[in-house]
């Protein structure tokens, strides 16, 4: 496997525009964490919205040179947009996009994202899978649910250019890697069972091959995973970013675990269990990870887990 080179950051903000939790009243700041504060104009008038959905603000530092881009756009159209607002947010600055997968809460706000950002031209990266149509979900054998589809002519008319990679992907010049297509090796990470599509009129299954994650290299203390929803898998997803990095230490793991409902509930501990093993300095599950697999990582790490919310910014130095 051919290794791709990150840069080593000096520091590295990761801001969450939208997560599937809030508290505005929570007071527990901390060197790494900055929580959304519900004041303006010293009034306590400013909401930040929470929905199941995801996004993220990623500001990489080399000798004080900020670099920035988005990852994800969350679920409706107006919430990562007005959640930017109220935080102040400014999305001028963004260099480049990203998106971890064509599900309707990580694209859903990325037309009136991409008017805030307000460039035209301005890159997208993607997998080719994120434009895959006809897909539906199927939780009880009969009954279909319906996931609206990303329209490539919609993204492009926004104002993106969309640049489709299966392969591992650098951005920022090399302060982030987008990491493309993971293979699934663990033995109990299998994916989205009820999850399918059609094709030239037959069912099959869907394997969401176009979820990814975001890598980056924050100086010596080791990598920073920044996954979608990981439906390969989040330890399938951290060892292909170490495998292909070549950095074997891991500082932060986050986002979205998927290990909610009953199809993901029996491979909880196993997963934890393997977290535990790559030995990550903090783990920090968000959106759809799931009320009780949270609360196992915090059970089985409670010196490595962090919370995190719509609205918070977390800081790591190098």
């Amino acid at each position: 496997m051919a290794q791709f080179k990150l840069n080593q950051v000096d520091k590295l903000e990761i801001w969450t525009l939208e997560d599937n939790y809030v508290d505005l009243v929570s007071g527990d700041n901390s060197a790494i964490v900055a929580r959304a504060m519900p004041i303006k104009d010293m009034q306590v008038t400013n909401s930040i919205l929470a929905e199941h959905g995801f996004s993220a603000i990623i500001t990489t530092m080399i000798k004080e040179k900020p670099r920035t881009m988005i990852s994800d756009f969350g679920f409706s159209e107006d919430v990562v947009a007005r959640n930017a607002a109220a935080l102040g947010v400014d999305l001028t600055r963004v260099e480049v996009a990203a998106l971890s997968h064509g599900h309707m809460d990580h694209f859903g706000g990325l037309v009136q994202i991409a008017a805030r950002i307000g460039k035209k031209g301005l890159g997208l990266i993607l997998h080719p899978a994120a434009f895959r149509q006809n897909r539906y979900l199927e939780p009880i054998q009969g009954i279909k649910i319906g996931l609206p589809a990303l329209e490539k002519e919609k993204v492009e008319a926004s104002g993106f250019k969309v640049t489709q990679v299966k392969e591992p992907f650098q951005l920022l010049d090399g302060d982030v890697l987008f990491l493309g297509e993971i293979p699934r090796r663990t033995s109990f990470e299998k994916g989205l069972p009820y999850a399918f599509c059609e094709e030239k009129e037959q069912k099959v299954w869907d394997p969401t091959e176009d979820d990814t994650a975001l890598v980056m290299n924050l100086g010596s203390k080791g990598l920073v995973v920044l996954s979608g929803c990981a439906h390969s898998g989040i330890i399938n997803t951290v060892e292909y970013a170490r495998e292909i990095t070549g950095i074997n230490r891991v500082h932060v793991i986050m986002g979205g675990f998927h290990l909610t409902g009953p199809a993901f509930e029996p491979i909880i501990d196993e997963t934890v269990e393997s977290i535990k093993q790559i030995g990550p300095e903090y783990v920090i599950p968000t959106h759809c990870t799931g009320r009780k697999a949270i609360l196992a990582i915090e059970k089985a790490m409670p010196s490595q887990f962090l919370v995190n919310m719509s609205g918070t910014k977390l800081t790591f130095i190098a």
